[in-house]
């Protein structure tokens, strides 16, 4: 079978089993989050800079998620993508991960393909994008044989439809499913060329109580059409599409209401006039 090499690995997240496990552990050893007992869990919202900023809080989303239902398969959502981008999908082989490889569901990501109009990407023909593969040690960890479908989805709504169609398809072949979506939120300062609110405290607050909160409450409703716009009109999600897909997915696999388990920005790890931020949400 042939494999995505995972071309993030050794510089955002580590190379080594050994390495990537103690990272891991160290993660969830420092995670503060109210306990979910009794609430089921069906997926979930997930950032994706370099694990030094942003995999805690990634690695405890999936996490938790661990704690419910043992998928068969995990839709995962993701990429940079603009309006006018088309979607992207692996549908076969394997994806490469410091734990081993992890596969493609074949059948699903086919009868998807049938359907829709993808960018087909292959083990050896590959768009590198980190949104998705800096999920996958943390879901290879936790769902030791659990299947994925990666999907590159843009802010559009036909997305909504293919999200649905394969959490149909999923269903339909009688399996146990999850979602992910993979987005960070504002990037602010002059190294993302935007710096509308100044720079100091004032810029670093208004994008924490103010132009994250806008996207994050819009995710929390579950409204996947209002995450996109709130995106493209105050730039509060880099992956909208992604974002809105696994809600829009997750409410046709039966979800009706999402937590804010975490919110941070790269600021508190490393205090500088640019910084982004990270929110962490399970449906």
């Amino acid at each position: 079978m042939k494999a995505r090499k995972a071309v993030f690995a050794g510089s955002w997240y580590p190379a080594i089993p050994s390495e990537c496990e103690r990272q891991i552990k160290a993660f969830v050893k420092e995670a503060k989050y109210e306990t979910l007992s009794g609430i089921k869990r069906i997926g979930g919202i997930v950032p994706h800079a370099g694990w030094y900023f942003s995999g805690s809080i990634a690695c405890n989303i999936i996490k938790i998620l661990s704690e419910g239902i043992k998928p068969d398969v995990f839709l995962v959502f993701g990429m940079h993508l603009h309006q006018g981008s088309p979607c992207y999908l692996m549908k076969e082989g394997a994806w490469e991960t410091p734990f081993g490889d992890i596969k493609i569901h074949e059948e699903i990501a086919a009868e998807l393909s049938g359907k829709y109009p993808f960018q087909i990407e292959t083990a050896q023909r590959f768009t590198q994008d980190n949104t998705i593969e800096l999920q996958l040690p943390f879901i290879k960890y936790f769902f030791k044989d659990v299947k994925i479908v990666p999907m590159g989805v843009p802010p559009v709504k036909k997305s909504f439809e293919i999200g649905k169609d394969a959490a149909k398809i999923a269903t339909g072949l009688g399996l146990k499913v999850m979602v992910l979506g993979s987005t960070d939120l504002t990037h602010y300062g002059v190294n993302y060329g935007f710096v509308s609110k100044g720079t100091g405290a004032s810029a670093l607050n208004w994008v924490k109580n103010e132009n994250d909160k806008k996207v994050i409450d819009a995710m929390l409703e579950m409204n996947p059409e209002k995450v996109i716009e709130e995106a493209l009109l105050n730039e509060n999600a880099c992956c909208s599409g992604a974002a809105a897909t696994a809600i829009s997915t997750a409410k046709e696999l039966g979800a009706a209401s999402a937590k804010l388990i975490t919110y941070s920005t790269s600021y508190d790890i490393s205090p500088s006039d640019s910084f982004v931020g990270y929110a962490g949400i399970v449906f």
